[in-house]
């Protein structure tokens, strides 16, 4: 028998990854989702713009390993320079590089307990020694993530506005007082993820050379690209050379490059899936009251569901919607795990969701 000799802590860290995909979950059941709600997708799609540019991408040829042609018309879009702005293969790519450039064994970083699992995920591939602060009223608390920080003196503290789970938020400007207590050798990794669909001045107003952050942002959600996997940050030049000294340089595929490019351009497309997500969310929370569930605010493509009762509960509801044809998550921690999150939808997808969702917590409270 071969004996590979992986690294000690390789060696060390089990075979998983953060998320069964629904995909795994329909090979299981033997059978096709009814609704795809969980993972966060716009089932409204990209922008016919985009389709077009990749369907006639040169797929023959590499990607411009620079990705040039996006970063400059992110730069204008930003009112920045291509210099602050570096392209990835998602955000979770772009914090796989980030964590490499700072993560070394036992180094500290600081995250919310519950909150996004891929950045854990590569803090572990690193040897990094994660510090964990709960939620406080289901949001990330910035005073007390930047308060261990200094207590752990952190490299990284991660922290993502809106929230994933939860949907939560805090103002642009808020989050700027807060930075005040930002240790000073310690970079804030913001998650931008759900900007697009929060409301006026959810982003933080500060110019994209402040050193003490860098900003990742997603073609993943209201552009409808995540399978094209396409992310990109905003930082101090820099930072953002760095991640030139360990970043796979033809990570971003051509059609990928061509079709976020093409998704930016057209707002028009954008302002009517915003829309969309409205809508939907208002109907998420209507179904979630009509079944005696609590909706929570929600500025993402989601709503999270208050069950009211603990995460056991939860879970027998997820598992009930599951086998129904209906793919729905949920946080992992307590006492955020009282809660589904489902994702927007369309009409047609939100109304099955609905019409499993009765029969779901009827069985669930049989136990």
């Amino acid at each position: 028998m071969t004996t590979y000799r992986l690294t000690p802590l390789a060696d060390q860290l089990p075979a998983t990854v953060p998320f069964v995909g629904p995909e795994a979950q329909e090979r299981v059941a033997g059978r096709r989702f009814d609704a795809r709600l969980g993972a966060n997708e716009s089932v409204f799609g990209p922008s016919p713009a985009a389709t077009r540019a990749i369907a006639q991408a040169g797929h023959w040829m590499y990607g411009d390993p620079e990705s040039h042609d996006l970063r400059t018309a992110l730069a204008v879009h930003h009112g920045t320079t291509p210099d602050h702005i570096i392209v990835g293969e998602g955000i979770d790519g772009l914090l796989g590089y980030l964590v490499r450039l700072f993560v070394g064994p036992g180094d500290a970083v600081v995250t919310s307990d519950g909150a996004y699992p891929t950045f854990n995920y590569h803090v572990a591939g690193f040897g990094g020694t994660l510090h964990k602060i709960p939620y406080r009223d289901d949001h990330e608390d910035p005073q007390a993530l930047f308060a261990k920080a200094a207590e752990v003196d952190a490299k990284l503290v991660y922290l993502a506005n809106p929230d994933n789970p939860m949907g939560s938020w805090h103002s642009g400007a808020d989050l700027v007082a807060a930075m005040d207590h930002l240790p000073s050798r310690t970079v804030l990794v913001l998650d931008e993820a759900y900007v697009e669909t929060a409301p006026t001045g959810t982003a933080v107003p500060l110019p994209a050379d402040d050193p003490r952050l860098i900003r990742l942002r997603t073609f993943s959600k209201a552009y409808g690209l995540a399978g094209a996997r396409v992310g990109y940050g905003i930082g101090a030049p820099d930072l953002i050379t760095a991640f030139h000294k360990v970043r796979n340089h033809f990570g971003m595929n051509r059609a990928a490059q061509d079709g976020a490019l093409a998704a930016l351009q057209d707002s028009v497309w954008l302002a009517e899936v915003q829309g969309k997500v409205g809508h939907a969310r208002d109907r998420l929370c209507q179904i979630a009251r009509e079944a005696g569930l609590t909706p929570l605010p929600s500025a993402t493509n989601f709503v999270a569901m208050d069950c009211r009762r603990d995460g056991d509960f939860a879970r027998r509801v997820l598992n009930g919607l599951v086998s129904r044809g209906i793919f729905v998550r949920m946080p992992f921690v307590a006492p955020q795990d009282r809660c589904i999150r489902v994702s927007c939808g369309t009409d047609a997808q939100l109304a099955a969701f609905a019409a499993a969702l009765k029969p779901a917590l009827d069985d669930a409270k049989k136990g």
